[in-house]
């Protein structure tokens, strides 16, 4: 969440530079960039030369389980930036854009926090460029085009109506959209159906943004969507009703990255936002492409803790890009351990050295995930003002025992200059790096192998039940020829397990896969798990209601 400090709108207006002024940073002229206003631009795809994404460095920023204190990893993300251009290195942070559901949620404004963040503030959280507009805008127009051909008559697929699993999308957090029944109003409201909406960062629409390679990719992939079959059980994909092309369009503009900059100046990109427990949790393909290509290091974030958003970082993203990191950061903070070792969050200001020692399980089995994938691992403690040098020593002396590199990070009160420390042993670790990673499991394995290999080597599960339904979508998804694809977890972010309440590191678990969904257009297969839904509800007082804007266009409560 970002930072509620008032001086932080003064040093935006007074550091703030004109967004051709940062494109001259990496190489970019005036006219090779497409302004959005004075402080916002697009990339071109052009841009993207994989020579040199081949020779940069990228970091990856993930984190521990994540907790209601929160972890500051986009806090770490900006800042290890401006740390490594504090130290001389070319470096850029690439990260996602905000939604609106958190924002209006509970989560308030998610640009980095203190004196590590992203700008201009306002704009990036509230509908920033209008990517998230034209996901949600692409995502209804096939829902229009499905119930469209099974009103119509003359152009008539035969669609089932049963088995069609698409649903509508909004950047917006509302529990009441989950589950809706659409074609009321008689004959001309066409025939009643069992439908509901995404959030839009879990959308298809999303998931194929943030991995298409360019515009031809991301229209192949938007007509390879799979909607469902039609009475004879033949399968219907979004090029039989013509969709795609129309689609693709919508996003012409939004699939460029964005160009804005952090608080000290330096040049970031944000492009697309999934989240990482209902979909790949990370930004674009092309924006990190984009960031190897204009910088000699990258650091980008997966969302949430390692499981989830490091995860899938590795065995979705990486192998749709032919990219590997070079070291990964994990973030800790004193008061999460103290949450991950059984002190209840009003109590987390206080000391509580053997909590954080309780805790440090949680930390150590995402050190050992992280590990399995041959990347260095740089443990980073993001400082906060009530942690005690006992407390900050216990996180240390056990890394030191694991022999993993830590170092503090600082950046909330002192910007790139608390964060060298970070910098320089993440250049150290992501130099000496030179192996790509080790996935968890084989693209040739069965769908099923792929799920097991993830819930019991990154989780920790020791058992693995399917509901009928998910039998009977893994067997649809291997007709169709997908076995071959990765798979992407919708987990909750609370656990290893599928039971937010089991904090720290759970043992001797089940791991329950109720329902299956087949991205094809994306290219993964989704196994949801437990509870987790894609439509997440507002809390009882959402931070939309401390949000305001005066009579000259001033905005508070967004920090």
């Amino acid at each position: 969440m970002s930072s509620i400090n008032p001086d932080l709108k003064i040093a935006q207006a007074a550091t703030m530079q004109p967004i051709d002024e940062i494109a001259k940073k990496l190489g970019l002229n005036n006219g090779e960039i497409e302004q959005y206003g004075r402080y916002k631009a697009k990339i071109p795809l052009s841009y993207i030369d994989e020579r040199r994404v081949e020779k940069s460095k990228m970091i990856l920023v993930t984190a521990i389980t994540p907790t209601p204190a929160g972890e500051g990893k986009t806090t770490v993300s900006v800042g290890l930036s401006d740390g490594l251009n504090q130290i001389g290195k070319k470096a850029i942070a690439v990260l996602r854009e905000p939604s609106l559901g958190p924002v209006f949620g509970i989560k308030g404004g998610a640009t980095g926090g203190g004196y590590s963040q992203l700008i201009p503030m306002e704009d990036i959280n509230l509908h920033f460029n209008g990517d998230f507009a034209a996901i949600e805008k692409a995502n209804n127009l096939l829902s229009a085009l499905i119930n469209n051909n099974i009103y119509g008559r003359s152009r008539n697929l035969g669609i089932d109506p049963r088995t069609v699993k698409w649903r509508w999308a909004m950047d917006m957090n509302d529990r009441s959209l989950r589950h809706i029944v659409t074609g009321l109003g008689g004959k001309q409201g066409g025939f009643l159906q069992e439908s509901g909406f995404n959030i839009t960062a879990a959308s298809e629409i999303m998931a194929i943004l943030c991995l298409a390679k360019d515009l031809a990719d991301l229209k192949e992939r938007m007509g390879n969507i799979y909607i469902g079959d039609t009475f004879s059980g033949d399968p219907i994909f979004a090029k039989d009703l013509n969709a795609h092309g129309a689609m693709a369009a919508l996003l012409k503009d939004a699939i460029k990255p964005n160009l804005v900059q952090t608080l000290e100046g330096n040049p970031a990109i944000i492009h697309g936002g999934p989240f990482a427990n209902i979909a790949q949790g990370t930004n674009s393909l092309v924006a990190t492409k984009i960031g190897l290509s204009l910088a000699d290091y990258v650091v980008t974030e997966a969302g949430f803790g390692a499981d989830l958003g490091a995860e899938k970082f590795f065995n979705i993203k990486c192998r749709a890009g032919g990219i590997s990191p070079s070291a990964v950061v994990i973030v800790a903070t004193v008061r999460a351990l103290k949450y991950h070792g059984g002190v209840k969050k009003d109590q987390l200001q206080k000391p509580n050295v053997g909590a954080v020692n309780e805790g440090l399980s949680n930390l150590e089995k995402h050190i050992e995930n992280i590990k399995s994938f041959k990347v260095p691992v740089v443990v980073a403690i993001n400082k906060f003002l009530a942690d005690t040098e006992e407390e900050m020593q216990c996180i240390i002396d056990r890394c030191n025992e694991l022999k993993v590199e830590i170092a503090y990070s600082d950046g909330w009160k002192n910007g790139g200059k608390g964060m060298e420390e970070l910098a320089q042993k993440v250049v150290t670790a992501a130099d000496l790096s030179t192996d790509p990673f080790v996935p968890t499991y084989r693209l040739e394995d069965s769908l099923k192998e792929k799920i097991e290999s993830i819930a019991e080597r990154i989780y920790g599960a020791n058992k693995i039940v399917y509901s009928a339904s998910a039998n009977a979508m893994l067997k649809r998804a291997d007709a169709l020829g997908f076995s071959n694809f990765p798979v992407c977890m919708a987990k909750t972010q609370n656990s290893f397990s599928d039971d937010a309440a089991s904090y720290g590191r759970p043992s001797n678990f089940t791991l329950n896969i109720r329902e299956v969904e087949i991205a094809a257009g994306a290219g993964f297969i989704i196994p949801i798990t437990g509870k987790m839904l894609r439509m997440p509800g507002l809390p009882s007082v959402p931070a939309a209601e401390n949000i305001d804007i005066d009579e000259k266009g001033n905005i508070t409560g967004l920090f």
